[in-house]
């Protein structure tokens, strides 16, 4: 079980307190909510998990099959819509390996970011489409 304290500091600003660790972040509202933009929104957290989540679960796997990835990365392109509410309605993900596109494991390594945890839980409602990019093509 994780805890994690939220307190709503005003202006459209909280904090949010991971209390395993103490670690804190602050939110805000975005730009085209009403929002200053100084800091991820909540939905921007969100593009965040499914970015970490893939990465996160892909160098678990490594390291129990003796690989590195370091150097590993993803990026999240996250749209909003407002039909038929304002939500997420696309995070495209494109993930860089530091590794060939022919290496063995590269199936699995895919396998297991499309599974993460994270991709898992959100809505299926949000278009998530997902590009590998590997070391030969960087």
């Amino acid at each position: 079980m994780v805890k994690i304290e939220i307190e709503h500091t005003g202006g459209l600003h909280s904090e949010a307190v991971h209390t395993q660790s103490g670690t804190a972040l602050q939110t805000d509202a975005p730009l085209d909510n009403g929002g200053r933009g100084e800091s991820f929104s909540p939905t921007d957290l969100v593009a965040a998990a499914l970015g970490t989540c893939m990465t996160t679960t892909m160098d678990l796997y490594a390291k129990r099959n003796g690989l590195n990835i370091d150097g590993a990365k993803a990026v999240v392109v996250k749209q909003m819509t407002s039909k038929p509410v304002r939500r997420i309605g696309r995070l495209e993900v494109v993930v860089t390996v530091p590794l060939p596109a022919n290496h063995p494991q590269r199936a699995a390594l895919e396998k297991v970011a499309l599974n993460c945890p994270v991709q898992k839980s959100l809505n299926p409602d949000i278009e998530i489409p997902v590009t590998f990019s590997w070391g030969d093509d960087l």
